[in-house]
């Protein structure tokens, strides 16, 4: 065997020594980490698995909080819905009542100036009184009522006042005469009643 043959094999010997004590070397730290990953106390396991139970709740708690506050809102949409839809039926006339109203003025003021003694014209009267009668039963039955406060206390919501007059014959802020009906719709009123009021005498 050759010199040259000798140190080859020399060198191929040293090189495979160096790569099993290399081998060696990364095996016993691989069993030194996992010595230092299992050398945790159970105390400190206990306490990391708290922190991870605790962070869970957090969590579930964060997203019961978000599914309650998601369920109010939709309810609070619900009952507004409703509430407008209950609006829309209630008051869908009103605009349609407040074009209506001039008419029953204008009768009741046919009736109001007309001469009462005058035989011919009665029977023109009685029909158009039993026009009115006729007309305010039918806005009735949608719920359209006449707001007549004749010597009541005046009420600033529902009535205003054209006028004041001094008046010993009744108390102050009553109600001495009615110009104009007020009507309401379902209570919520669409024209206040055109009033005179009166006031202490001096």
């Amino acid at each position: 065997m050759s010199e040259q043959t000798k140190a080859t094999e020399q060198e191929l010997e040293q090189q495979q020594t160096q790569v099993e004590a290399e081998t060696v070397e990364a095996q016993e730290q691989q069993s030194e980490q996992a010595e230092n990953v299992s050398e945790l106390s159970p105390e400190e396991e206990i306490a990391g698995l708290y922190a991870q139970l605790e962070t869970a709740k957090q969590t579930i708690d964060s997203q019961k909080d978000s599914v309650v506050r998601a369920a109010a809102e939709l309810e609070n949409v619900r009952r507004r819905a409703a509430q407008d839809v209950e609006k829309a039926h209630k008051f869908a006339l009103e605009k349609f009542s407040n074009e209506l109203l001039p008419v029953i003025d204008n009768l009741e003021r046919a009736i109001e100036f007309s001469d009462k003694e005058n035989d011919t014209l009665k029977p023109v009267l009685e029909g158009i009184d039993m026009t009115i009668k006729s007309f305010a039963d039918a806005l009735a039955k949608f719920g359209v009522e006449a707001v007549n406060p004749q010597g009541e206390a005046f009420n600033p919501e529902l009535h205003q006042a054209m006028s004041i007059q001094p008046s010993n014959d009744v108390s102050p802020n009553t109600v001495l005469a009615v110009m104009q009906k007020g009507y309401t719709l379902n209570g919520r009123l669409l024209r206040p009643a055109m009033v005179m009021v009166s006031k202490a005498a001096e």
